[in-house]
């Protein structure tokens, strides 16, 4: 449907500006590392609490329009106040305002990626997911670049007005959203409901091999979120630049999404593969000697990581039943955005103390240990002891 993917990537589009935008304004405000990794760390911590309750609560309302919609509002709003307070007021305005931004910041992701088994038929929700993965990816090309593009040649302030006229945008291309049933047992108590799908990640290895190998995934793209701008001088480049490795990465992400959609692996297998093949790659940036160079390695990182989005979808569609959709989606979404703050915090402090070639390393190397973590995830209990629903269709 149009709509949906025009309101989901105008939505992520936003996001993804605003995760670098933040690192550039407070860093060009402020010039301090260490804030500008806790400004971004808050604005992605919160989520790891509000995802399953956001999750849970989507399971069970007919609203899911007016939710998404609101979360647009609010980082429109956000985003106007931090643009004339931070680097004029204490540096706790930052961090206190990006986190009531990223309270809601689940619905981004998750809260569209559940609505996909309502709104397209089981034997289009392959193509739907490859589709799905092309809007974050298109978000993740477009975001960065432009942000990038604005701070070089106008400013950050720039920047941060696009990220409020994206967001309304999503707003107006919400509206023209079809209202959906609840899936969920409205009569569950809400807490239970909450567990319930805390439970099914936990208890359901496939699905949560592929969450555990993604979650840390996002740890290491905090630690990139910092590094790479911080490391761009080093190359002869302005901190924006980073940006543009972003979208280098995402142009090779989307071309594998499209042209690996429909792999045979089971989802979880997917999972890991690519995201280890993607640390691999990630490894070798620090020996970069040029920007041309390390925009095509940024590429080949990119083409290894593409089959990961699809499949991650694929395994949360596969391995959960319709009325745990809301709940898988923004809890595993939310670990991730949480699992990202901790690694920007992490790296606010490790790359001034070590540099930021040694972050680079740290960083592809954590995405091999994200899946043989993963791996080792699957070991344990057997769906069969889950309490929850077998799996969906087929792996």
């Amino acid at each position: 449907m149009p709509s949906y993917y025009l309101a989901a990537t105008l939505a992520r589009f936003a996001d993804e500006m605003v995760a670098f935008t933040l690192v550039l304004l407070v860093l060009d405000r402020t010039d301090s590392p260490a804030l500008a990794g806790l400004t971004g760390a808050a604005y992605a911590l919160p989520a790891i609490v509000t995802g399953p309750l956001l999750g849970a609560w989507l399971d069970r309302t007919p609203h899911r329009r007016s939710a998404l919609a609101v979360n647009q509002a609010t980082l429109a709003a956000v985003m106007l106040v931090l643009l004339t307070t931070v680097g004029r007021g204490p540096d706790w305005i930052a961090p206190a305002l990006a986190a009531v931004a990223g309270a809601t910041l689940p619905m981004v992701s998750g809260g569209f990626t559940s609505m996909l088994p309502s709104l397209f038929s089981p034997q289009r929700l392959a193509r739907a997911n490859a589709f799905e993965s092309v809007s974050f990816s298109a978000a993740a090309i477009a975001g960065p670049a432009t942000a990038a593009t604005l701070a070089a040649a106008v400013s950050v302030d720039a920047a941060v007005v696009v990220i409020v006229g994206a967001a309304v945008l999503s707003i107006v291309a919400i509206t023209r959203l079809p209202a959906l049933p609840p899936v969920g047992a409205s009569g569950e108590p809400f807490l239970a409901s909450v567990i319930g799908g805390l439970r099914h990640l936990a208890r359901t290895p496939p699905l949560r091999a592929s969450t555990v190998t993604t979650t840390l995934l996002m740890g290491c793209t905090g630690i990139l979120l910092i590094a790479l701008p911080l490391h761009m001088p080093s190359l002869g480049q302005p901190r924006s630049a980073a940006g543009y490795l972003w979208t280098a990465v995402e142009l090779g992400s989307v071309t594998t999404a499209l042209l690996l959609s429909r792999l045979k692996l089971r989802p979880e297998y997917v999972v890991m593969l690519s995201v280890a093949a993607y640390g691999l790659v990630l490894s070798t940036w620090s020996l970069a000697a040029s920007f041309a160079v390390l925009i095509a390695l940024a590429v080949t990182a990119g083409l290894a990581e593409g089959p990961t989005l699809p499949a991650m979808f694929a395994a949360r569609q596969q391995y959960s039943p319709p009325d745990l959709q809301g709940r898988v989606s923004t809890t595993a979404a939310s670990l991730r955005v949480g699992t990202s703050a901790l690694g920007q915090a992490a790296a606010g402090l490790l790359v001034p103390a070590t540099g930021t070639r040694l972050a680079l390393v740290v960083a592809g190397l954590g995405l091999v240990v994200a899946a043989l973590l993963g791996g080792l995830s699957k070991v344990g209990l057997s769906p069969g002891r889950s309490g929850g629903k077998p799996p969906v269709g087929r792996a």
